[in-house]
Parts: C-alpha cells; structure tokens; sequence
C-alpha cells in the first residue's frame, strides 16, 4: 500500500462518503456554505477545537453577516468580539480580508482560489478549504486531521511530517475523486477529528480500518523526530493573552497600572506589550493610556 494506486479508491471514496453522511456533526458552517461563514469559521478552527469556536462563530456571524458589515467596523472591535479564542491576530487578518472582500469583490467571498489566496491573511490551506466547501472547488484540503488520516491510511505512518511537503500534497491531489472532492475532503476532515485522533484513535469503529496500511501493520509508533507538545504556562504567549483580555473586558481606555498588575516580570510584561503594539493589536492613546 505504498502509493495510492493499490487502495481500492472507489471502495475507500464511497465508505467514507456513507459514514459522513451518517455520522457528520451538525456544525453551523456545515448548514450555512456560504463563503462568508466557511471563511470565517476555517479562520477562527485554526489552532482551536470546535467546542470553543462554535458560541463565538455564532455571535460574529449575527453581527457581521457579511464582509461588508465587518469593514464597516474598527479592527478593534473584531479583536474584541474574537473574546479569547486565542492567536488574536487571526481577527485582524479577518477584518482585513473583509475589507479586501468589500473593495475588490463587491462585498462577496470570491470563488477562484488565486483569488481568495491573494486576500490577507488566507493561505494555501484555508483557500482551497473556502473554495472547496463554499464553492464545490476541486482542491486537496490539507488541514491536521486530513493530513493524519492520509499519513495512516495510505503511508501506514502515524504522524505526518511537521509541515507539508510537495510529495504529501501530490499524494493528496491523486487521492481526489473526480466527483465530489468536497465531501471527500469533508469526510476525511471529520474523521480525523473524531475517529482518527492524534492520541486515541478509535479503530474500532473506523469505516475503512481493513484498508488502513497503518493498522495493517500493527499501529507502528512514530518514529521521525519528536512531537514536542505546545507549552503554556509562563509564556510570552500566555501573557500576551493575559494583557488582551484586560484590554478586551474594558470599554473604556486602560491605563498603565492596569496592565503592570496582570504579570510580575516587568521585562517579560514590557516585551509582550511592546509585541502587542508592534503587531498593532494594542494602541497606545496620547494621554498614556492603552486600547485595542
């Protein structure tokens, strides 16, 4: 089972097309395929579970129904509103790409991938999943789960590489169906997140078990480099978070001593702020005092 060629593809399209319909959550980007909401959603999934994404996708899609409505608004309040999903920035290059959307395509999510990749902040993966979900687009959808499920089934590895690699999205793109590419990549997605887990994958109930390569060869532990898990507590990054929600909790400007109180390292707070400003997540206001 070294390339894809010896997989019975019809028989691997077909099964997961079945247990998807079957067994897909009913996730409100999945009701609404308009490409405003797969735009936002996919953003807003990026380093987040489902769980946390779902209460804050719901508040910004009934404020912001469509780009327009976003662009209208200050960068700030999208930074707001994005609460504490984490990676603020990720609000901003929405906000941008809003804008983009509102100057450059009258306020609709374009369908070309070239296109959507030219907006700010949208790369490779999150195109070809806005122009495959939204649009029906025949791309090779690449995200965590995807790439997890692809490495086991047809590499018989565990773990993907670390970053995606040329022969892994040749490998991605000779798996698509000539039909249906969006519920393949759908499917795929989903079964990643919730059969095909990084930690306890559920083989048992697994609709193509009998044609996983990995299975096949007794779930062969990763051997590549090691997975290094994603630290928190004490980091830049924890405190930047900190700093954002004492910001985000306000509706008035927030003075200094406001923010000295949240982290006892005055190097490490000074940094973090600093990186907030340059990233322009923070203003400074001329009477010293600091607003998103």
């Amino acid at each position: 089972m070294d390339s894809p060629d010896v997989l019975p593809l019809e028989t691997l399209h077909r099964r997961l097309a079945d247990w998807f319909d079957a067994h897909a959550r009913d996730l409100p980007w999945r009701r609404d395929t308009g490409g405003w909401a797969v735009l936002v959603s996919e953003v807003m999934l990026q380093q987040t579970p489902v769980v946390r994404v779902l209460p804050v996708f719901e508040a910004w899609m009934e404020r912001w129904p469509t780009p327009s409505d976003l662009a209208a608004e200050p960068v700030g309040e999208a930074v707001r509103m994005w609460g504490r999903l984490g990676y603020p920035r990720r609000a901003q290059r929405l906000h941008a790409a809003a804008v983009a959307i509102t100057e450059r395509h009258d306020g609709e999510v374009p369908s070309d991938h070239d296109a959507l990749l030219a907006l700010p902040g949208v790369g490779e993966y999150t195109a070809a999943a806005v122009s495959s979900f939204a649009f029906g687009g025949r791309h090779a959808v690449l995200d965590t789960n995807v790439r997890r499920v692809l490495a086991r089934v047809v590499r018989g590895e565990q773990f993907p590489a670390d970053a995606v690699n040329a022969d892994e999205r040749r490998l991605a793109r000779s798996l698509l169906p000539a039909d249906g590419a969006d519920r393949w990549a759908a499917a795929t997605m989903e079964l990643g997140a919730v059969v095909c887990t990084a930690r306890t994958p559920h083989c048992d109930v697994c609709p193509v078990e009998d044609l996983c390569r990995w299975h096949a060869l007794g779930h062969p532990a990763h051997d590549g480099p090691a997975r290094r898990g994603q630290t928190w507590a004490g980091t830049d990054r924890m405190v930047r978070g900190r700093l954002m929600a004492v910001l985000r909790d306000s509706t008035d400007p927030v003075p200094k001593a406001t923010l000295d109180a949240v982290w006892d390292d005055e190097t490490q707070r000074e940094r973090c702020l600093d990186s907030l400003l340059d990233d322009g997540l923070v203003t400074l206001r001329a009477d010293g005092t600091f607003s998103l």
